[in-house]
């Protein structure tokens, strides 16, 4: 189960640490006649015919219509006696009456053309201003001029046909909507360039400092096919030469076209290369912090402008003070990384409180029950000169980020691996603390730590 470390250089293992057309209004245009039982109104066209008054009262309003279709006429229905005069119908869109009492032109609205709205406009009305939206519907412009006001039956005895309402003068056709600009999707095209397997060393400048990184392409890489990126960090005292060669991750991840980048660290005040996880463990360079976060972001913006990279599935590992980068970026670039797998590795008292991930991430902890550099129960280490830290320990960083996570729950049953997860976690990610209960201070296993973290992609 266990994969030591055993075969680092010496120096490495040191201490191997740390995302709707509007609707129209309604209106009644007068009261209710008085008189019998209300019935069905004639049908008119909106040029004025006549209406058979039959009912009891003659509803009015605001007729609408969608584009110049079906709306509210003005021809009216009264009903008990002689009807009042229709009102006056606008004209502009072809619209039928419904019967009911002389309206005001019945309202439409046409679609323009695309984004950005124009003027709206109502038939028989005046035209009311659209608001402007990128990719949405314009609204057509003023169709049917003012309309007549209409006016009320009043109730009799009688029933008699209403005159049908003059028809209103139509109004001149507004202009249509400008196009707006249509909304575009990101896609990210793989660049073009070949590249050949092997490593080599590619050189960056993240603020006013040099830095390199080992980029690793595998033989099984093809080129237009979007693959994983593993970020994977070295230990205290090493660097992404040696990294490249003594991790575990090659062995497995290479098979499957997966590119790997080796960063290389800066130097700690007395064991050789490190990363700065806050508190610990790299020495000021001019009087400032090193950022590491940043320069592990320009590490995948740089693979990403030469390789063929899915956006979405890139990793962080590491053991020792690389596992504590890969717990750092966890807690301040998740929107970068989809998953990190820390190895030998605790989040501290120094940094947990500023661990703020900006979303929910699946975090797979590798940790020997005996290591003696970091113990697995955690504590004080003061083995870089002037920079003294306290570790969690392993279920004490398990449980941090099952509570960064908003994990619920207690962790599943430890499986065959000797791994324990929170699984009932906030957007369906996870945290795992696998165990070996013979291990020391080693690097992951990568046959059983991949496999899981090549799962989880980026929301």
């Amino acid at each position: 189960m266990k994969a030591r470390a055993d075969n680092l250089p010496t120096n490495v293992m040191v201490i191997g640490l740390l995302s709707l057309l509007p609707a129209c209004a309604q209106s009644t245009s007068g009261p209710p006649a008085s008189g019998g039982a209300q019935g069905g109104g004639g049908e008119g066209d909106m040029t004025g015919g006549s209406a058979l008054s039959s009912g009891a009262r003659a509803t009015g309003g605001l007729g609408s219509s969608l584009g110049g279709g079906l709306g509210l006429g003005g021809s009216a229905a009264a009903s008990g006696g002689a009807a009042g005069a229709g009102g006056a119908a606008g004209s502009g869109a072809t619209t039928k009456s419904a019967g009911g009492s002389p309206e005001s032109g019945g309202s439409a609205q046409l679609t323009g053309a695309g984004g950005g709205s124009p003027s709206g406009g109502y038939p028989g009305g005046a035209s009311a201003a659209g608001s402007a939206g990128g990719g949405g519907h314009g609204l057509g412009g003023t169709i049917g001029g003012s309309a007549g006001s209409g006016v009320s039956p009043s109730g009799g005895a009688s029933s008699t046909t209403s005159s049908g309402g003059t028809t209103g003068s139509p109004g001149g056709a507004g202009a249509g909507g400008t196009s707006g600009a249509g909304g575009t999707m990101a896609a990210s095209a793989c660049p073009t360039t070949a590249l050949s397997s092997g490593n080599s060393t590619r050189k960056l400048t993240v603020g006013a400092l040099s830095r390199e990184y080992i980029l690793h392409v595998p033989s099984a890489y093809k080129s237009g096919t979007p693959v994983p990126l593993l970020v994977d960090f070295h230990p205290i005292g090493g660097s992404d030469t040696e990294w490249s060669t003594a991790s575990p991750y090659p062995a497995v991840v290479d098979a499957e076209g997966a590119i790997s980048a080796y960063p290389n660290g800066e130097p700690s005040p007395n064991l050789g290369n490190a990363w700065d996880v806050e508190g610990c463990c790299t020495s000021p360079i001019n009087g400032a912090a090193v950022d590491d976060v940043a320069f592990a972001k320009a590490v995948v913006a740089d693979v990403e402008a030469v390789a063929c990279i899915d956006v979405k599935r890139v990793y962080a590992v590491g053991f020792s003070m690389g596992g504590g980068m890969s717990n750092y970026l966890a807690c301040h670039a998740a929107d970068t990384f989809a998953a990190v797998g820390p190895a030998s590795f605790d989040l501290t008292e120094q940094n947990e409180g500023d661990c703020k991930p900006t979303r929910p991430l699946t975090v797979i902890e590798w940790r020997g029950k005996q290591d003696s550099v970091v113990p697995y129960a955690g504590g004080y280490s003061d083995l870089v000169t002037g920079m003294a830290i306290t570790f969690l320990g392993a279920v004490g960083t398990f449980q941090k980020w099952a509570s960064l996570d908003g994990c619920t729950g207690n962790p599943g049953t430890a499986d065959a691996n000797n791994c324990q997860t929170y699984s009932q976690c906030s957007a369906a990610v996870q945290v795992t603390l696998c165990t070996d209960n013979n291990g020391g201070h080693e690097a992951a296993n990568a046959n059983i730590v991949w496999p899981m973290l090549k799962t989880y992609t980026m929301p």
